[in-house]
């Protein structure tokens, strides 16, 4: 019965999540809080911006300017630019799919549009774009899920979500939707189990665990 897909994007689309990570560790220790690589993947893959600034005040023991993070943009820019590629078996998958599809990320507009444009996908997805800037909150909330599928014209309960994150998978089950938990990059496979929740390592096998028509 699944009549729409929704894509997260950072970690599902495109492989970022290794990238934003290793950054992340480079700018906190700059402010001065130090954090271990499974502290950053546990704690901040798939969170909101407005989640990864409290956990790292919380660190600091100090607020932050509210736009403090845009002296390290370069930083993440440029690694993006040299680094970034499509998560594996991604594209085979979407030319799979004969069911509509769209993107719903915690990502602003404008940086989940340069991720897509840097590996050539911009033009599978516009138009069906969603942004946690689009609704009163971010995952984990069920907001942007449903303002998603509300947009496509599609009853929650026949829209599946494709994640990477904690997060992600629970705003999935809060909306009333299939979770499709992917742990082929950072997210360990015990962080994404859970009810109406199907986990899998190999983005080519997403088409048939799905259950919907291919081309």
């Amino acid at each position: 019965m699944t009549e729409l897909v929704i894509f997260d994007c950072d970690g599902v689309l495109v492989d970022s999540e290794r990238i934003y990570c290793r950054v992340d560790r480079e700018v906190f220790a700059l402010l001065g809080a130090e954090f271990t690589e499974a502290e950053v993947v546990d704690r901040f893959v798939g969170s909101s911006t407005e989640m990864l600034t409290a956990i790292l005040e919380e660190r600091l023991g100090r607020p932050l300017e509210p736009d403090w993070h845009r002296a390290y943009k370069h930083l993440y820019d440029e690694a993006l630019d040299a680094e970034l590629t499509v998560v594996d078996g991604v594209t085979d998958v979407l030319d799979a799919l004969n069911v509509p599809f769209c993107l719903a990320s915690n990502g602003s507009h404008a940086s989940i549009r340069r991720n897509l444009t840097r590996v050539g996908l911009l033009d599978r997805f516009e138009g069906r774009i969603f942004s946690a800037r689009d609704v009163p909150r971010g995952k984990p909330a069920p907001d942007l899920f449903l303002h998603a599928a509300a947009s496509m014209g599609v009853p929650p309960e026949r829209c599946a979500v494709v994640e990477d994150s904690p997060y992600g998978v629970q705003a999935a089950r809060a909306a009333g939707m299939r979770a499709f938990g992917y742990c082929g990059g950072l997210t360990r496979a015990d962080r994404l189990t859970g009810a109406e929740t199907v986990v899998f390592d190999d983005m080519r096998e997403l088409p048939g665990l799905l259950g919907v028509p291919v081309v």
